[in-house]
């Protein structure tokens, strides 16, 4: 296809991948490119970088879009807790998940409204869409309520809905079928996703990054959910009257951002420096409470340190970095 002067859609814009595949493709000379993210700050963040860096273009150039692309419209700014919390977003979550994919379903998501809202002639798919999938973590809440029936006690509603929205083989189903119908809807020519081998190019001897079993059985879910992405994909590609589709599959950790200093956040949330006295401390006996904050003083400020922004993979401490980088282990880009 030709790529000058077209619209490139490009999912998870902000990240290392996406910016990095943006600087890529502005040799082409695309007329516009929407930039998405998960959070509004990093998608305009990221837009505001472009049109600085290309100040002779349009402003118009480059455009933000955020939000969550694997539930509705209506939430793509709420976060998973925010839904599986409210009852009846609940039922609705689920019912999206398992149920049938209607016409009104497929036009009430987030991803199809994006395409058919700017049309693109190409997408880019940088979302690690494994890690969306496989870190909502089944086996926790699997065993939670496995323990709650061999301890005779009955599950709650709340508790097996929110399994039943967790489950990742129809999670992953669900988005490829919105995602065939909105590219063909919107009449995308080509689909290109950067995929993922799930653990930074090592094996099964990957020994750390979950602080549980080795290898973890969430991070091998994770790989699980990628190749059963890859063969869909495949699928997809094979599908009469569809987009030209590809993907890419590194075997590596992308994970250089920037180094920096200033304020440690987890999650879009910065984190709040605390002390203790030591009279006060507690007694290092019998079971580990996390959640007990006797003698816990809050001192509203921030934790500050100096940090390496790896991305998407979130921010390391030096001790961290050195560990990954080790040789041997990941390959990091």
């Amino acid at each position: 296809m030709q790529l000058k002067g077209s619209t490139i859609l490009v999912l998870g814009g902000w990240g290392l991948v996406g910016s990095a595949i943006i600087q890529r493709l502005m040799r082409f000379e695309p007329a516009r490119v929407i930039v998405t993210s998960l959070r509004r700050e990093e998608a305009e963040d990221a837009v505001e970088q472009l049109r600085r860096q290309y100040a002779l273009l349009p402003a118009e150039t480059f455009v933000p879009w955020w939000g969550n692309i694997f539930v509705r419209t209506e939430w793509k700014d709420l976060s998973r807790e925010e839904l599986l919390s409210d009852p009846e977003r609940r039922r609705q979550l689920v019912e999206d998940t398992l149920g049938e994919l209607t016409e009104s379903a497929l036009r009430r998501q987030a991803l199809y409204d994006l395409l058919m809202t700017y049309q693109p002639d190409a997408v880019i798919d940088c979302v690690n869409t494994a890690t969306a999938i496989a870190y909502q973590d089944i086996y926790t809440t699997g065993m939670q309520l496995a323990r709650a029936v061999i301890e005779g006690e009955s599950p709650s509603s709340a508790d097996i809905e929110r399994l039943l929205a967790s489950l990742y083989i129809p999670q992953l189903v669900r988005h490829i079928q919105i995602l065939h119908h909105s590219l063909r809807d919107a009449k995308v020519q080509a689909y290109l996703k950067v995929g993922t081998s799930g653990t930074g190019g090592m094996g099964l001897n990957i020994p750390f990054t979950h602080s549980e079993e080795r290898p973890s059985r969430v991070l091998l879910s994770k790989a699980a959910v990628a190749g059963a992405q890859s063969l869909l994909l495949f699928l997809m590609a094979r599908t009469p009257n569809g987009p030209v589709v590809k993907e890419v599959k590194p075997s590596a950790a992308i994970g250089w951002k920037r180094i920096g200093y200033g304020p440690i956040v987890r999650r879009g949330t910065v984190i709040e420096r605390c002390d203790m006295l030591p009279e006060q401390a507690l007694r290092c006996e019998g079971v580990f409470d996390r959640s007990a904050s006797d003698g816990v003083m809050r001192l509203g400020i921030p934790l500050e340190s100096v940090f390496i922004d790896t991305g998407e993979n979130g921010i390391f401490g030096r001790a961290e970095f050195e560990t990954v980088t080790t040789v041997g282990l990941m390959e990091m880009v």
